[in-house]
């Protein structure tokens, strides 16, 4: 399993859980585990640890910063793992592979929480395995369509409803435009004047932004279990054969729309260029990387797909990328609070970016749909 977050340690868990091997131990014992910890992965959320040699496991501190209810975020894992266990082993598959394993501690608990309040959970490695942090073809990126495809299908008849919100208003786009305004009219680092152009890039597509919300509530688009982080890196891909067999980092699973996850994956994935280039003219959609994934993720998605789900998908991709933007340019009003930034006006070239990329989708949206249309065919 990829880890999360093994470059931004806080201060306190630098010392106890890199130099301070009792801390550690302290720890995996809650979980009857006694072995070394070592950091891993790149994330940006969670700290994580690898543990032990064999069989080896994945420790991580959950960032209650950001999942204040970290009881809800395991219950959902619990259940979808659970869930989706029972169809692996139904399909004849390998559930020590094909999805995560919560190790519970000791009294039978998904995770521990120390006498400071932090909150630890184990999980089983997954062997054999890599996530790569981009794409270096069409194909590659197939493969994650494909895992997210399967993982929507197989999850196509869990009670949706039932999932905790882990992060409130997450891609609730309507509610990310409110806060905008709001941030806007209060400009309190004196910011707004240097940012007229997108300022207006925002409010001149406010008028798309319920669209997906609004079909959730008229019932046209399902309420499903949705991801919510569907980038390449959360795929894990065979290492021999390259192929997708596990979906992880679950913290942010919960009530939504399957068209979050598609469009959010061809935001981050279908881009030639990294979130946060200045030079704006190396950013573009492209069109190669969408057509491989539409067509793997309605592959695997099969009969799942509603046709108004299928209509919205090309305007997925602009909207989650809409709203991205929308987020950076906000956190660039609001004096960089949310986004960590590494430079001057980062949040304002991450904002940029996705702003160019929603205008090259809008420029090429006739062969977007044509392209699903054809996908949707096969």
């Amino acid at each position: 399993m990829k880890g999360k977050n093994a470059r931004a340690f806080p201060h306190f868990l630098t010392k106890n859980l890199m130099n301070n091997v009792n801390f550690a131990s302290d720890i995996l014992r809650h979980f009857d585990l006694d072995h070394v910890s070592t950091p891993y992965g790149n994330g940006h959320i969670n700290n994580t640890y690898l543990v032990g040699t064999s069989p080896r496991f994945i420790l991580q501190r959950i960032n209650t910063d950001i999942f204040k209810d970290p009881d809800g975020v395991m219950e959902n894992i619990l259940a979808v793992t659970s869930f989706l266990r029972a169809k692996i082993v139904a399909a004849g598959g390998d559930p020590l592979r094909e999805t995560l394993t919560v190790i519970p501690t000791n009294d039978n608990h998904p995770y521990y929480r120390t006498p400071d309040g932090d909150c630890y959970r184990v999980y089983m490695f997954i062997e054999d395995a890599v996530s790569l942090d981009s794409a270096s073809s069409p194909e590659v990126f197939a493969e994650s369509a494909r895992a997210f495809g399967k993982f929507q299908r197989m999850l196509a008849d869990f009670p949706a409803e039932k999932l905790h919100e882990t992060i409130p208003h997450f891609h609730d786009t309507p509610d990310r435009l409110r806060i905008f305004r709001e941030t806007l009219a209060k400009d309190p680092v004196g910011r707004a004047a240097g940012v007229q152009d997108e300022i207006r890039f925002v409010l001149y597509r406010a008028g798309e932004m319920s669209t997906v919300t609004d079909a959730i509530a008229d019932g046209s688009v399902p309420l499903r279990v949705t991801h919510n982080d569907t980038k390449l890196n959360n795929v894990m891909l065979d290492a021999k054969t390259g192929k997708g067999i596990c979906v992880i980092d679950l913290d942010t699973v919960m009530p939504g729309s399957m068209l979050y996850d598609y469009g959010d994956s061809l935001r981050f994935g279908a881009s030639t260029a990294a979130e946060d280039e200045r030079n704006l003219d190396k950013v573009r959609f492209d069109l190669d990387y969408f057509r491989a994934y539409t067509e793997a993720y309605l592959e695997a998605l099969g009969d799942s797909v509603t046709p108004r789900e299928l209509e919205l998908l090309p305007f997925s991709a602009k909207l989650m990328t809409l709203e991205c933007g929308m987020r950076f340019l906000t956190d660039h009003i609001d004096g960089d609070h949310y986004f960590r930034i590494h430079r001057p006006n980062h949040n304002l070239d991450r904002c940029r970016t996705q702003f160019k990329l929603v205008a090259d989708m809008e420029s090429k949206m006739d062969q977007m749909q044509q392209i699903v249309s054809e996908c949707a065919r096969r």
